[in-house]
Parts: C-alpha cells; sequence; structure tokens
C-alpha cells in the first residue's frame, strides 16, 4: 500500500510540473524564475470560489506565469520568503 501511494505521488508530482509539489506543501526548488526587471507578483483570486494562485505577471505582456496555489496565509507567506518578495498584488 505504501509503495503504491509513493509512486502515486511521484506520478503527480512530474504532471504539476512548475507548480507546488502536491501533498507535501513545500515549493519546488529551483522552479519558475523571477525577474525583478519584467516580471511583478502577483496573486489571483477568484470572486467565485476563492481560490488563489500566486505567479508572476510579465509587465510588458501581461502573461501570468502560475508558481503555488495558496490554500492558507503560511503558504502564501512561505511564497513570498522563497521570492524574497515583500509585497504582492492582488488581481480579481
Amino acid at each position: 500500500m505504501e509503495k503504491t501511494m509513493l509512486k502515486w505521488l511521484s506520478s503527480l508530482r512530474r504532471l504539476t510540473g512548475p507548480k507546488m509539489d502536491a501533498m507535501d506543501g513545500e515549493m519546488a526548488k529551483g522552479r519558475g524564475t523571477y525577474d525583478r526587471q519584467t516580471q511583478k507578483p502577483v496573486l489571483r483570486c477568484s470572486i467565485c470560489n476563492g481560490e488563489q494562485v500566486a505567479g508572476f505577471k510579465d509587465i510588458r505582456t501581461g502573461k501570468f506565469e502560475e508558481i503555488t496555489l495558496i490554500r492558507n496565509p503560511g503558504e502564501l507567506e512561505v511564497f513570498m520568503k522563497t521570492y524574497g518578495i515583500d509585497e504582492i498584488s492582488r488581481e480579481y
């Protein structure tokens, strides 16, 4: 049973790509890039279901790069510490 669960988690992590590693609540190290010159940190918030996704928005193109799903204030704090962010804007 335990081997099956570990295999399933491993498969799930491969599928999530640059987003947060599922189930363990830790940001994957070295994934996603943040260029302070061309990107700004953004927290995208859904007005329908309250879902929040942290990522970076290209200042020139407006393209949003999702980094991680934020499920609680602690995860937002980890995201901000990981990337050295003091302030993050919200978009609805």
